[in-house]
């Protein structure tokens, strides 16, 4: 059954569901088999959760979520590239999903490889490269406001991405534009599952 939601409402039920889930008494909802059943032919999540890789930073279990609440993007320091830019694209467009949720977090190894990395004027080898490359400009804000622990950087990358989808998508910038789709940045803390908002762009 399809629900449909404005951002501010789709905003809300993540809140709660971090909320529950902060308590230790998250529902798990939409995790039997008649939901598994009513999937089958189609999806209408509510929202669309873009996140680092973390394996902490389980998007449906720290919301709450079941099968077809969430659509969900993650690479690690949440860097983006064409195959994210497309899926959230497709998200929004064939999916109508009225939020994006960017989720960093604390501790991330993402932007610590990259703080080091400035700091040491020494890039890791490989594709993990890609990665510091992308994160450096939150790195090199955060130094500049002053701001040199991880948690500062990571909530400027967050800022950064955040902004980056919407100056990057038209797709989502319309959405955005036409009140159908808000973007929120989010940074969770490992330690007691609180994913605080830190920014975000549209109708809230």
């Amino acid at each position: 059954m399809a629900t449909y939601l404005t951002p501010p409402l789709a905003w809300q039920r993540l809140r709660e569901g971090n909320q529950r889930f902060v308590a230790g008494t998250a529902s798990h909802p939409n995790q039997d088999a008649s939901r598994r059943s009513s999937l089958v032919e189609n999806q209408h999540p509510f929202a669309v959760i873009f996140g680092c890789s973390d394996s902490r930073l389980a998007a449906e279990i720290i919301f709450d979520l079941g099968l077809g609440d969430a659509f969900v993007v993650r690479t690690a320091g949440h860097v983006v590239d064409d195959a994210v830019l497309g899926s959230l694209e497709y998200s929004i467009s064939e999916l109508d999903v009225p939020l994006i949720v960017v989720l960093g977090h604390d501790n991330c190894g993402a932007v610590t490889a990259t703080k080091a990395a400035v700091e040491t004027g020494q890039m890791p080898v490989g594709f993990i490269r890609s990665l510091v490359e992308r994160i450096t400009p939150s790195v090199l804000t955060s130094l500049r406001n002053n701001q040199s622990e991880i948690h500062d950087m990571v909530v400027e990358n967050v800022k950064q991405t955040s902004q980056r989808l919407v100056d990057s998508s038209r797709v989502i910038s319309g959405a955005i534009d036409g009140g159908r789709a808000a973007v929120v940045g989010v940074a969770y803390s490992l330690a007691d599952g609180r994913a605080d908002l830190v920014s975000s762009i549209g109708r809230l």
